[in-house]
């Protein structure tokens, strides 16, 4: 049995996933689309939701104050933006034959008014800035070492300047998380109590 807590280690092994399989899907000179496409996707997608999870867990950690609200909602709007940007790319690598045809129906879908702003821009953005709340206002009530914040603005950094290192980004996040999923661990593995006979 999982615990919420344990999403600060699923999401980030899931990105990092994504990261790799990126890279070996590139090793021919193109990315998509094929079966290496579609499984990377799926990683991501499967990353944000256990980070949608971690969010809730951080807030209510923080003790829902505000602070912890603006990350939560900020974070949560990126997470709606890469669902979409990641959900699209799925579907025209699966309707493309080639990656020339791909890129061509996701430009058409980014020609859409708004949706190269707010999925590709802007709502990227708020799910970094939204987990550099929560992580920091978890670092200053010292449930997160001091250093944690730094990692996750380093991993979004290196995430967004240069994707080949999301799976260094993504080691930083584990690294930043650990305390969070660490104690998952421990509740999961822990024996359940044995009720008097």
């Amino acid at each position: 049995m999982t615990t919420p807590q344990r999403s600060f280690l699923y999401g980030p092994l899931l990105f990092g996933a994504y990261g790799v399989i990126r890279l070996l899907d590139g090793l021919d000179g193109t990315k998509g689309p094929g079966l290496a496409w579609t499984t990377g996707h799926l990683c991501f997608l499967g990353g944000l939701a256990f980070f949608a999870q971690g969010f809730a867990v951080m807030r209510r950690t923080a003790g829902n104050d505000r602070w912890s609200s603006a990350g939560f909602w900020t974070g949560n709007a990126g997470v709606v933006a890469l669902t979409v940007q990641f959900g699209v790319d799925i579907v025209t690598g699966l309707m493309a034959g080639s990656h020339a045809e791909m890129a061509g129906l996701t430009g058409d879908f980014q020609s859409v008014p708004g949706v190269e702003l707010a999925c590709y821009l802007l709502g990227p953005m708020l799910f970094f800035l939204g987990q550099l709340l929560l992580t920091g206002r978890l670092a200053a009530l010292r449930v997160l070492a001091p250093w944690a914040p730094v990692l996750v603005l380093a991993d979004s950094l290196l995430s967004y300047a240069f994707k080949d290192l999301i799976p260094l980004g993504a080691a930083l996040l584990l690294l930043s998380y650990s305390p969070l999923w660490r104690a998952g661990a421990s509740r999961t593995d822990s024996p359940a109590p044995r009720e008097a006979a």
